[in-house]
This record gives C-alpha cells, sequence and structure tokens, in this order.
C-alpha cells in the first residue's frame, strides 16, 4: 500500500505539468496563426496610406498665346475611387520674359528687312509681344487609365492674365522735301518733311472661366508629351491705341495748312478707333495653346 501510495502521488504531479506543457505548445501555434493572417493586412493597410502622394506632376512647354508655360499638379490614375481616378488638378503659368529674344527674333525675321506694307506708302517695321497668364485647372479623364485613350482631358477652371501687342508704324516718300500728307476722319494732316511715324498698340486684360480640351502622351519612365487647347471667356475685349506725334505735324484748315490741333487730333483718333474697337468688342474669348513636356512622379 505505501509503494503505490508513492506511485500514485508521483503520477498525479506529473500529469498537470505535461497538460500545462501541451498547452503551451497549442497556444504558441494557434499565436503563430492568428500573426500570419494579420501581417498581410498590416501590408495592405500600408499600401493604401502610401499611394496618395504618386502623381504629382509637373510640365514645361510653349505656348501660342503666352509664351514660356509651366504647370504643377496632381493626377493619380491608380485609386480604385472612380471619381478619383479619373479627376487631376493643375496650376498652370506663363510668361513671355524667359523666351523674349526667342519672340523678338521671330518677329523681325516675319518683318524682313522692308517691313510689312499696309499701305498708303507705310510699313510696320518694328513690333514686339508682351504676356502672361495664371491659372487653376481641373482635369477629368473621361477613360481613366484605359490605354490610349486614357490620356485625354476635358479641362475647366478659371484663368487670368494679359497680352500686349505694339507695332511701330514708319513711312517715306521719294523726292524733293514737302509734306507727306495721310488723312484721318475728314481732316487731312501733313509732316513738313517726307517721312511719317506712329505707334499702334493692341492691349488684352482678360478674366474668366477657361473651358478647353487636351491630352498626354506618355514617353517613357513617367515622361510625357502634352498638349492643351482652350478659351478663356471673358467680358472685357481688347483694347486699341494709336500714338501719332506732333512734331512738325500740320493739319489743312480750309486751303491753307496749320498748326495742328492736338486736342482736336486726339478726338480724330478716338473717332477713327471707335469702329475698329466695335468689332473688337465682339470677341469676347482669349485663345490658349500649349504643348511641351511634362513627368508624373
Amino acid at each position: 500500500m505505501k509503494k503505490l501510495s508513492v506511485f500514485s502521488l508521483l503520477v498525479a504531479l506529473a500529469i498537470p505539468a505535461y497538460a500545462t506543457e501541451i498547452d503551451t505548445q497549442n497556444t504558441s501555434v494557434e499565436t503563430e496563426n492568428i500573426t500570419e493572417q494579420i501581417e498581410p493586412q498590416k501590408s495592405e493597410t500600408t499600401k493604401s496610406e502610401t499611394a496618395f502622394p504618386h502623381g504629382i506632376q509637373i510640365g514645361v512647354g510653349l505656348s501660342a498665346t503666352s509664351g514660356l508655360n509651366g504647370f504643377v499638379g496632381y493626377a493619380n490614375k491608380d485609386f480604385d475611387s472612380f471619381w478619383a481616378k479619373h479627376f487631376g488638378v493643375r496650376f498652370d503659368f506663363a510668361s513671355t520674359k524667359p523666351v523674349k529674344s526667342l519672340i523678338n527674333n521671330g518677329i523681325d525675321s516675319i518683318m524682313g528687312n522692308d517691313g510689312i506694307d499696309i499701305g498708303d506708302n507705310l510699313t510696320i517695321n518694328d513690333g514686339k509681344i508682351d504676356a502672361q497668364h495664371y491659372a487653376a485647372l481641373v482635369d477629368f479623364y473621361p477613360f481613366g487609365n484605359t490605354w490610349m485613350l486614357g490620356g485625354w482631358r476635358i479641362t475647366g477652371g478659371y484663368a487670368f492674365g494679359d497680352m500686349n501687342m505694339m507695332a511701330n508704324i514708319a513711312g517715306a516718300l521719294d523726292g524733293p522735301t514737302g509734306y507727306y500728307e495721310f488723312e484721318l476722319g475728314d481732316t487731312k494732316y501733313a509732316y513738313d518733311g517726307n517721312s511719317v511715324s506712329g505707334t499702334a498698340e493692341l492691349d488684352w486684360k482678360y478674366r474668366g472661366p477657361y473651358i478647353g480640351t487636351g491630352f498626354d502622351i506618355g514617353l517613357f519612365a513617367g515622361f510625357k508629351i502634352y498638349v492643351d487647347a482652350g478659351v478663356v471667356f471673358t467680358n472685357k475685349s481688347a483694347e486699341l491705341s494709336l500714338d501719332i506725334p506732333t512734331d512738325n505735324l500740320k493739319q489743312l484748315n480750309g486751303s491753307n495748312w496749320v498748326a495742328v490741333d492736338v486736342p482736336e487730333l486726339d478726338n480724330v483718333i478716338e473717332e477713327t478707333l471707335a469702329d475698329a474697337q466695335s468689332e473688337l468688342d465682339d470677341l469676347k474669348f482669349y485663345p490658349m495653346v500649349k504643348m511641351g513636356f511634362m513627368y508624373r512622379f
């Protein structure tokens, strides 16, 4: 009986310890399984959180109406959301100042050595263009990231800027020194000598909603070619002005040439420009055409 009691006591002590060891092993296995299930979820969460920065884009190009063009923006076509993958935003800006010499060379080549003949022995022998614009734009990509069609976009937004065009007008007559005559309104004017000069200017300060279209074509490693074309709908039209030097200028008073009446000349110029201005007032949109290279991170 004593030996049996000792054996029974050992068995009673050993069984709980063995059971505890089994439970510990089972708990470890269950913990590993739970960890394996949780880890992929953490990875997916991290991927979703870090997806947003992709899609930042920058572009540099040339604008036919405002010079050197650039933009910064954001568009990510990898989003799961329909709206997020179809929309993008841009801040667009342009100026002729960085490419002023290029523009002037182009104008000089068009003018040539003799200028542009506009009749009545008058020519435009010099000209310049200064322009700039700024715009906040929203792009809608109807086809999302669909191959080929995914680069087409419809763009809307708000733009403002100005364009100034100036031309020097000059004329000369061959022969003996006399009067260079011209007519404004119903009045005849003349310069002492055989030459005349003046300056015509067009100034357009515009602002209003912009609507247009465009596309970007992928090249490699995020580099693309972009093209944009659209118009700014504005309630302000371009304004014309004409400057005529009054030194040595005379006007015909009946049958005699007398010194020019400057206030009267200003009124005549204003009336002469009124007809041309009325036609410009019908133009309520400012065109924009841009193209260049862009990179999307």
